[in-house]
């Protein structure tokens, strides 16, 4: 016989019926079928779609067996339990929607003892497990009692068929009526299966009795509950009815436009929102005022309005999950690099939060340049503490009412911007950030700084009162965060209620590191590239933060970044490349030449100039003094658009060098015969401060002695007439900056010592510091040796 013949016959025989002594065995889901009960199956899997249609077609009886996880799509039989029932298929329906629908009836539990192979669907031999027939006194007692509890089940269900009780009533056998109970009974599949499995009647018996047992004690107390509930119709209760009554009634007459529903609803929701007793007593007063008011009253609306603002503020605090404080330093860790300070703070916060949850909030004030993440941070601290975050701008705010609100008396009045922010977050305990609290303004209309006095105290904001509101709300759980460029707008009241932290602007390699950790990744997705099409370099981006930016943040570092990345995004779009490498070359084509560049050699290469360091709102920089001498008759010139305080620097460091003329081996006749002019440069940038003194008194004597100034050295510091020199601010910045600029030593006051911690490593690492008491050893550092000038002069 050829392969082709017997094809056919392999295939025939693939298909041929199962033998007559097994059964085909459908698996089902959370569905235990038991003898004589009648019940509907739904199948849907084509393992069971096949073996209900080869029964109905063959005349044959199923197995009906449940599976051990019903998550499984295609059990096979190690997955099903030994124990089924074989039924008769009573009817099989194929429903318009493309489900199959089997309606069978148990005929006896069967054993499963191995599963035949060579079928597309299963099939079992096993044996069939006849029904216990046993008798005695003690069947017959569990048999009523088992029945007594049946039918007390079927009197406390609601809508319980008659015919099933008349069913219950009328069984004689035991086993039956264990099968009958559990069949209909509120139990989980497992409870069912095991029920099945029970050989033994009267361990059945009491396996079925004990669950029905539990399940009427639920059914007893829950009919308690009722009555008990009906029972308590209190006063409120009943004027609910009455109104709903009276609502029927009016509608019968053709006098009911709705309102009486709405103000039924407006009730409910006062009664639900939680509100403290003075603000409920204060809400049902105007709704009461409310329904005895026509719907076509200008007022009817805006008392309607007052309602719906209250019962929508959340009263309640909501329930928090005890703080991971380890979870919350991993998010701040992964959001932002360094600011280690700020992140100290905020874990010493959720700490005592974990210990004293109904201690008060912090309200911290974040000072600092713009673009060196103050708002980002307040984002984190929200992810961290796992609560709502809202923002609520202050800059250019000058109406007091945009702090407190309106009063309800004016057309269009709603609460001030707390409020509507604490609606916006839907929490209580939110963290609030007040953005830009320096740019707040007063006007005739009132000084919203003033206004805010009370909301940053917590010895007061627990009652903060909205003039919409007039009831008092409660913003004691409210973290508060603002932010400031400069602290010297905030008023001295409102700023003694913040905890004002510092955030300094970043060094070169902080900046590659968040250029390099978020930036990138910022940009990529902004600009639709993935991080296999185009790459850049480190060694790019360090290009960027060095030639192409100058700034304490890194908004403007973002901002170049993605213009390299936008060229690499058409090369990508056009086809033309599939992955793009952007090195330094690449940077330098894209962004042209290099922007900024280091000028402090060249600048101090004659006398008379004197590296100093300034403090800006935007982080520190670098400052040019020159100063020049001419035929006059004494006179101080002054330029650069200096502020007074930078005047009298000038004229104290002059003054200072005129002291000291026999000490520097200057005839004092030149200062008579010749004018000194003092020049900063970058005259359209006003500036102002004492802390140039120290470089105007270096310039000066510079200028004086013909001694040059070292090119590597910059310098900061108050100066007095006795020669002292005096602590000034804004040291980390200015170190920072000196840093970047390639500059290798600083001279600093030696008051200033207690700010070198706050100084990043990296700058310390880079810089030579010098501390000055005396103007005498910022000569005897910053200028260059007598000899080194002279050889310079011939």
């Amino acid at each position: 016989m050829s392969p082709a013949d017997s094809a056919p016959a392999g295939a025939a025989q693939a298909q041929a019926s199962p033998p007559s002594d097994a059964v085909i065995v459908v698996p089902v889901r959370n569905t235990v079928l038991f003898p004589e009960i009648v019940f509907p199956i739904t199948i849907g899997r084509p393992l069971s779609i096949q073996a209900a249609q080869a029964a109905v077609r063959e005349q044959r009886q199923v197995l009906i067996v449940l599976q051990r996880d019903a998550a499984v799509e295609a059990p096979g039989p190690e997955d099903l339990h030994p124990v089924g029932t074989v039924a008769n298929i009573l009817r099989y329906v194929t429903a318009p929607d493309g489900s199959h629908h089997l309606v069978c009836q148990g005929v006896q539990r069967f054993r499963i003892s191995e599963f035949l192979p060579g079928y597309p669907y299963l099939v079992a031999r096993g044996l069939h497990l006849p029904e216990p027939q046993g008798g005695g006194a003690e069947i017959e007692a569990r048999f009523l009692l088992l029945r007594e509890q049946s039918l007390e089940v079927l009197q406390l269900l609601p809508q319980a068929p008659q015919e099933l009780r008349q069913a219950v009533e009328g069984i004689q056998s035991p086993a039956a009526l264990a099968d009958l109970a559990t069949a209909y009974m509120d139990a989980t599949p497992e409870e069912k299966q095991e029920i099945l499995e029970s050989a033994d009647l009267t361990a059945r018996l009491d396996k079925v009795s004990h669950l029905l047992a539990h399940r009427l004690e639920v059914l007893r107390l829950s009919a308690e509950i009722g009555r008990q509930t009906k029972a308590s119709l209190d006063e409120r209760q009943r004027e609910v009815l009455l109104r709903e009554q009276l609502a029927a009634i009016q509608k019968q007459l053709g006098d009911d436009s709705g309102g009486a529903a709405e103000l039924a609803e407006l009730e409910k929701a006062i009664d639900a929102a939680g509100m403290p007793d003075e603000v409920a007593t204060q809400a049902r007063k105007e709704l009461r005022r409310l329904q005895r008011m026509p719907d076509a009253s200008a007022e009817y609306g805006m008392i309607r309005t007052y309602l719906d603002w209250l019962i929508e503020l959340p009263w309640r605090l909501p329930d928090r999950a005890p703080i991971d404080i380890a979870e919350a330093r991993r998010i701040l860790d992964a959001d932002h690099f360094g600011l280690e300070k700020i992140k100290t703070r905020i874990i010493e916060y959720l700490s005592v939060r974990k210990l004293a949850p109904e201690g008060k909030a912090p309200i911290l004030c974040f000072v600092g340049p713009p673009g060196v993440g103050k708002t980002s941070l307040g984002h984190s601290i929200a992810k961290a503490m796992d609560r709502p975050f809202v923002r609520t701008s202050l800059g250019g705010v000058h109406d007091e009412a945009e702090i407190r609100g309106h009063r309800r008396t004016y057309v269009g009045a709603l609460p001030g911007n707390i409020i509507q922010a604490i609606r916006k977050a839907g929490s209580r305990d939110c963290v609030m950030m007040l953005d830009e609290i320096d740019k707040m303004g007063a006007s005739i209309q009132g000084d919203p700084a003033s206004a805010m006095l009370e909301v940053l105290d917590p010895e007061q904001n627990n009652t903060f009162r909205d003039n919409y509101l007039a009831v008092p709300f409660d913003l004691s759980r409210v973290v508060f965060i603002a932010t400031a460029n400069v602290l010297d707008s905030v008023p001295g009241p409102l700023r003694d209620r913040m905890e004002v932290i510092a955030l300094a602007g970043y060094t070169a390699e902080e900046k590659l590191q968040i250029a390099s950790r978020y930036l990138v990744r910022r940009q990529l997705e902004a600009n639709g590239l993935t991080p296999e099409q185009a790459t850049l370099d480190p060694e790019a981006i360090g290009d960027i933060i060095q030639n192409y930016t100058r700034e304490a943040g890194v908004r403007n570092l973002e901002r170049e970044i993605g213009r390299v990345l936008r060229h690499a995004a058409v090369e990508v779009a056009e086809g033309s490349a599939q992955t793009v490498h952007l090195g330094k070359a690449e940077v330098l084509s894209i962004l042209g030449p290099p922007r900024f560049e280091n000028e402090v050699a060249m600048r101090t290469a004659s006398t008379g100039v004197a590296t100093g360091l300034a403090w800006t709102p935007v982080g520190g920089d670098i400052l040019f003094i020159e100063a020049a001498m001419t035929p006059g008759r004494g006179h101080l010139i002054l330029t650069g658009q200096l502020g007074d305080v930078m005047k009298e620097s000038a004229q104290a460091a002059l003054s200072l060098v005129k002291s000291q003329a026999g000490a520097l081996g200057v005839d004092p006749a030149r200062f008579e015969k010749n004018d000194i002019h003092v020049h900063v440069p970058a005259g359209a940038t006003p500036k102002d401060g004492p802390s140039a003194g120290v470089a105007m008194y270096i310039a000066l004597a510079s200028l004086v002695t013909g001694r040059k100034v070292r090119s590597d050295t910059a310098m900061t510091g108050e100066i007095s007439l006795r020669g002292l020199v005096l602590p000034v601010g804004g040291i980390k910045e200015k170190v920072v900056a000196a840093a970047g600029a390639g500059l290798t030593r600083v001279m600093l006051p030696a008051r200033n010592r207690r700010d070198y911690d706050d100084i990043p490593e990296e700058a310390r690492r880079k810089l030579e510091f010098i501390w000055l008491e005396r103007v005498e050893e910022a000569l005897a550092e910053a200028l260059e040796p007598e000899a080194s000038a002279q050889s310079t002069q011939s």
